[in-house]
């Protein structure tokens, strides 16, 4: 144990209680002890700041799964740490409870997980740490991820995305339409969209309005204004925000996500009207991506989607974290540049001839995954075998390596 309060704790509860029925419990005693929750605040302060000195991007914590342990992911590589305490279930739901509202409790006890922002600082005159949390349930305990945000934007040209691209990302060259990037989770998706964001932000006299859930990052406003709106405390769903806000003057809506149905179709109704759209997806290409979004639909829905998509679709960029040859991660990915070609193979449902397309684009800025890949290995970041483990498509990996 290593709250100091832990067993006195753990004697005030009762051996039968599990669950919601303990954690609520946990609750009770941290309200009327402000000294264990401060304490237990502490440690969790504690263990985030070890995270950002260690360079890790997530923390794990809570559950049977871990032994008692706080695991970090350090490049890629997720360990259980020798040099932070170690933690029993109940003090992990006393650590978690320490830092949410009473709000955040209900619905974390309601729908058993909850996505949060959490930000601190050290010092007054540093700029606060800030991560991405989720408290979740995981065999009737509570268990925790953080995920660091990272303090400094990436400029855009260090991302290695061709001219062409960047100049379509731009508000100055291309006013309207739907960009995606597009990824696994942890392969850098919404650093790319802060970089996007960045660049428009200091080149474009705009509105950008960024809905989030929740938010990370938050710019401060330089040649565009910046709206920041996290969904939960500021609005109710993506899609509520999308349709809100067409009436708050945009130029750039930011959409952290497109998880549904739902939220799909506002961001097209927003690009029909003219604004430019940025957004995610979970897909690991660009024609997945395409064929995605379509499949989110009913079948009779489908040819409708289709027409809207190869109109409104202008970029999609496919991304990947691969681990070079210094023992840390490069950014790989697949980009595709819509165009007169691309809008009727999605009309036509021609979708699989786009990859040809991507193949052949590089005077347009495009190239595949594998394309990308083979490129860092010619230039010494990464191995072949780190190129042939992270590839789409082997088959192909294998013929731009030279293997027979």
């Amino acid at each position: 144990m290593s709250l100091s309060f832990a067993e006195n704790l753990q004697n005030a509860l009762e051996e039968f209680q599990t669950g919601t029925q303990r954690f609520e419990e946990i609750n009770h005693h941290l309200a009327k002890n402000l000294a264990w929750q401060k304490e237990a605040y502490e440690h969790l302060k504690n263990l985030l700041i070890h995270m950002v000195k260690i360079g890790a991007s997530d923390i794990n914590l809570g559950g049977p799964r871990t032994n008692d342990k706080v695991w970090y992911r350090v490049y890629g590589n997720l360990e259980p740490s020798q040099e932070v305490p170690t933690y029993t279930n109940d003090e992990v739901a006393a650590i978690a409870l320490s830092i949410l509202s009473d709000q955040q409790k209900t619905i974390l006890f309601n729908e058993r997980s909850i996505d949060f922002a959490f930000a601190f600082s050290t010092d007054q005159s540093q700029k606060p740490y800030r991560f991405r949390g989720d408290i979740y349930y995981e065999r009737n305990n509570l268990a925790i991820n953080f995920r660091h945000i990272a303090e400094k934007i990436f400029p855009i040209e260090s991302l290695e995305i061709p001219e062409p691209i960047i100049k379509r990302l731009d508000l100055q060259h291309e006013k309207s339409g739907l960009f995606l990037v597009t990824g696994v989770t942890g392969s850098g998706k919404s650093s790319t969209l802060d970089s996007i964001t960045d660049l428009n932000n200091h080149k474009n006299k705009a509105h950008i309005v960024i809905i989030g859930k929740p938010i990370e990052y938050v710019h401060k406003s330089d040649k565009s204004l910046i709206t920041h709106r996290e969904v939960g405390d500021d609005v109710l769903s993506f899609r509520h925000g999308i349709i809100e806000a067409l009436r708050q003057d945009p130029n750039i809506i930011i959409v952290g996500e497109m998880r549904d149905p739902s939220t799909i179709s506002a961001v097209l109704e927003a690009t029909d009207s003219g604004h430019k759209i940025f957004s995610t997806l979970h897909t690991s290409s660009t024609v997945e991506s395409i064929h995605r979004i379509i499949a989110e639909f009913p079948s009779d829905e489908q040819e409708r989607i289709r027409f809207r998509l190869a109109d409104t679709l202008k970029v999609v960029i496919s991304q990947k974290l691969v681990p070079n040859k210094e023992g840390k991660r490069t950014l790989a990915k697949e980009i595709l540049s819509v165009d007169y070609s691309v809008q009727a193979a999605i009309r036509n449902n021609n979708i699989t001839e786009i990859f040809q397309m991507i193949t052949e684009g590089k005077n347009k800025g495009m190239f595949t995954l594998q394309q990308d890949l083979y490129r860092l290995v010619r230039n010494g970041t990464i191995t072949a075998e780190t190129a042939l483990n992270y590839c789409n498509n082997k088959k192909i990996m294998q013929q731009l390596l030279g293997y027979s």
